[in-house]
């Protein structure tokens, strides 16, 4: 008899849906320049067993005519705080909303996740992404 198996395609899409708040942005200055945002606190939620995730987010970023306004990425990080998700969907959810709306002209986010069960997690997600 098949096992069921334990993680589903809903647990996989699992807050994949939600409205996040707009990342804000303003007029860049500069050209030719890196920034870097080191979020150590970040938490979210398990989307099968509900139990807290914790990690720490690292934003990479060259503007183009844009940059992230910091109090609303604080706010948009903050939506993720009691939601169901999977670490590597946070990864790649929070390039594609930087690069929405800072249009950068290139971006890497890095989860880093605590350990939880013995495993640690790190992802990466660049953009432009590969075509592949």
């Amino acid at each position: 008899m098949p096992k069921a198996p334990r993680y589903t395609d809903d647990h996989a899409k699992s807050g994949l849906s939600t409205r996040f708040p707009e990342i804000e942005t303003w007029p860049n200055q500069f050209p030719s320049y890196e920034i870097v945002i080191d979020i150590p606190e970040f938490t979210s939620v398990c989307p099968k067993t509900g139990l807290p995730d914790f990690g720490t987010i690292i934003i990479r970023y060259v503007p183009d005519k844009r940059c992230m306004e910091l109090k609303s990425l604080k706010e948009y990080l903050f939506a993720y705080r009691n939601l169901g998700i999977f670490q590597e969907n946070i990864v790649n959810q929070v390039l594609e909303d930087v690069v929405k709306y800072a249009r950068p002209k290139w971006a890497v986010v890095e989860g880093d996740f605590r350990p939880r069960g013995g495993i640690g997690t790190k992802v990466f997600a660049r953009w432009p992404r590969n075509k592949k």
